[in-house]
């Protein structure tokens, strides 16, 4: 059983940066962060690999978003630059696998919110 938990959302205004962190208990191997807007399905945002050479991004953050990690920690982080109104969301820690699997444990999320 893995427990995650996510910090470091907020209200920032559009152009400005956030780094979401999320820590978790128990043994992890790829770590990846989903959004859900409102209204809208729950969507891929990254994913990192256990050892952080494998990362791959939704092509709506590409550019502008980093994952990483820290194998000490056993936490996981995105930085988000460059935000936009349509990165309002609550986005969500997971874990996997693998980067090409499904998540099978969840964060409970927080909330991130941009306004124009």
């Amino acid at each position: 059983q893995v427990q995650l938990v996510e910090s470091g959302g907020g209200l920032v205004q559009a152009g400005e940066s956030l780094r979401l962190s999320c820590a978790a208990s128990g043994r992890t191997q790829a770590m990846g962060w989903s959004r859900q807007a409102p209204g809208k399905e729950r969507e891929f945002v990254a994913v990192i690999s256990w050892s952080g050479g494998t990362k791959r991004y939704a092509d709506s953050v590409k550019g502008r978003f980093t994952i990483s990690r820290d194998n000490a920690k056993n936490t996981v982080y995105l930085q988000m630059n460059t935000l936009k109104p349509e990165d309002t969301a609550v986005y969500y820690c997971n874990t996997r696998d693998s980067t090409l699997s499904p998540p099978n444990y969840w964060g409970r999320g927080t909330q991130v919110t941009i306004s124009s």
